[in-house]
């Protein structure tokens, strides 16, 4: 294992202790250096949004707690959900008023704990909804698909809900503003290697030097089919002819598109991937409304990429162009 660390224990609160010294006028802690709150929180009379789960990922989750978009967000150690109790102390110190919503990925830890924080929530008057994101088209087939991941398509929940919020939005309102963007999200991911967890100390799985794996999740799940490596043309051509053939937009329609990095990708690779998917649209009669390139959601140093399409109407191109100003995005 080779990496930029001291002790792989403190691995994550050091990279939380440098991230809120990076950023102190944008965040701040809460009962536990793993409670990452807008520093500027409670907002009052504003709905507010939360969200958790595994370090590993940055900016996933907690780069995106900012204005225009998140609240505050529960860490846990690499790949591992945080605790409840984690959940419960961010959801007070957010509360505004107006009621939480959580916004976080289908994994089962990460639902137990949610869902017993927002009932622990409830007991203090504060009510919470929740909306689960299921992206990822490679974990399940659509007819299956409440079974499916949460990965990069949580990064448009969180704008879409957060400009809703930000807007002054109403619970039911910023909810069914999420539930819009999710329903018109898509997700699917390549992998060319492996992580380490620094508590591992060995990489989460192998793969050969000249294969890739298509459909693999964030940590490491198994994906569609493992193959040899190909042509960066023939990858875009094969993820994005899944997500369209998933989500099956019309000739005309506007879209949003994430070609995220998932750690280890130089930008210049995803801008030959967005190259193809932007040529690829074009041939469908399919607008790119806005462009997404560079790391949005990561797996430690993970070789790899995913593509993540938001089939988009009026009221959410409004949504997505409402300003938003977080460490990791910023939309003027």
């Amino acid at each position: 294992m080779k990496k930029i660390i001291n002790n792989p224990a403190d691995f994550v609160p050091e990279m939380l202790d440098g991230l809120v010294k990076a950023h102190p006028d944008q965040l701040a802690y809460t009962n536990d250096v793993h409670c990452i709150v807008r520093a500027d929180s409670p907002v009052q009379g504003k709905v507010a949004l939360a969200t958790g789960g595994g370090s590993g990922h940055l900016p996933v989750f907690l780069g995106y707690v900012g204005k225009g978009m998140l609240d505050g967000c529960a860490v846990g150690d690499v790949f591992a959900s945080p605790s409840a109790e984690q959940m419960l102390w961010v959801t007070q110190r957010i509360h505004g008023g107006k009621g939480v919503v959580y916004i976080y990925g289908n994994y089962g830890g990460d639902v137990l704990n949610f869902d017993m924080a927002a009932e622990l929530a409830s007991f203090e008057d504060i009510e919470v909804r929740t909306v689960l994101v299921k992206d990822d088209v490679a974990s399940a087939p659509p007819e299956e698909a409440a079974r499916r991941r949460g990965v990069a398509g949580m990064v448009f929940a969180f704008k879409i809900a957060g400009a809703r919020a930000d807007k002054g939005g109403s619970l039911d309102e910023v909810v069914a503003a999420a539930e819009k963007a999710l329903a018109n999200t898509r997700t699917m991911g390549v992998a060319l290697s492996p992580c380490t967890v620094p508590l591992a100390g060995k990489p989460t799985f192998t793969i050969g030097e000249d294969e890739m794996e298509i459909g693999m999740g964030i940590h490491g799940e198994p994906g569609m089919k493992r193959e040899k490596l190909q042509s960066a043309d023939a990858i875009a051509t094969r993820m994005t002819e899944a997500i369209l053939a998933d989500l099956q937009p019309s000739a005309g329609d506007r879209l949003a598109v994430m070609v995220n990095g998932l750690g280890a990708t130089p930008p210049e690779e995803l801008y030959v991937l967005f190259r193809k998917v932007n040529d690829l649209f074009g041939e469908r009669g399919l607008k790119v409304y806005r462009a997404y390139v560079g790391e949005y959601a990561t797996s430690m140093e993970m070789a790899g990429a995913s593509f993540t399409f938001m089939r988009l109407d009026d009221e959410l191109v409004e949504l997505l162009d409402h300003p938003a100003h977080t460490p990791f995005f910023i939309q003027i």
